[in-house]
């Protein structure tokens, strides 16, 4: 199982970035999707997440009405469109994928800076 995560870089404070999610060796379909984030000498938080049929089920309140999670089924494609976004924002952003009472998987993660 792979997750490769890519899309990541520098932005300024105010701007916008898309990061991707692509998957193989799973059903993808099958898999709830999302993103974490973990920032210098903190705790891995939850971003997003989204249901296998596209439904978001969980978004944090700090990218509420800024940050979007979309899948692409076809594609084996989970994105993460930042809006507005905020040095406190910079992160290193890992996607995760997740059947109930299944194993739970992680990419490899994706930095995301943004400067004031």
């Amino acid at each position: 199982v792979q997750l490769q995560a890519s899309g990541g870089g520098l932005v300024q404070a105010g701007g916008s970035l898309r990061i991707s999610c692509a998957s193989s060796g799973i059903v993808f379909g099958l898999y709830n999707m999302g993103w974490y984030r973990q920032a210098p000498g903190k705790q891995r938080e939850l971003v997003a997440t989204i249901g296998s049929s596209g439904t978001i089920t969980n978004i944090a309140d700090s990218v509420k009405g800024r940050f979007t999670i979309s899948r692409d089924n076809a594609k084996s494609t989970v994105f993460l469109q930042m809006n507005s976004m905020k040095p406190e924002d910079t992160a290193v952003y890992f996607c995760t994928a997740w059947i109930l009472a299944g194993t739970n998987y992680w990419g490899q993660g994706t930095q995301v800076t943004v400067s004031s």
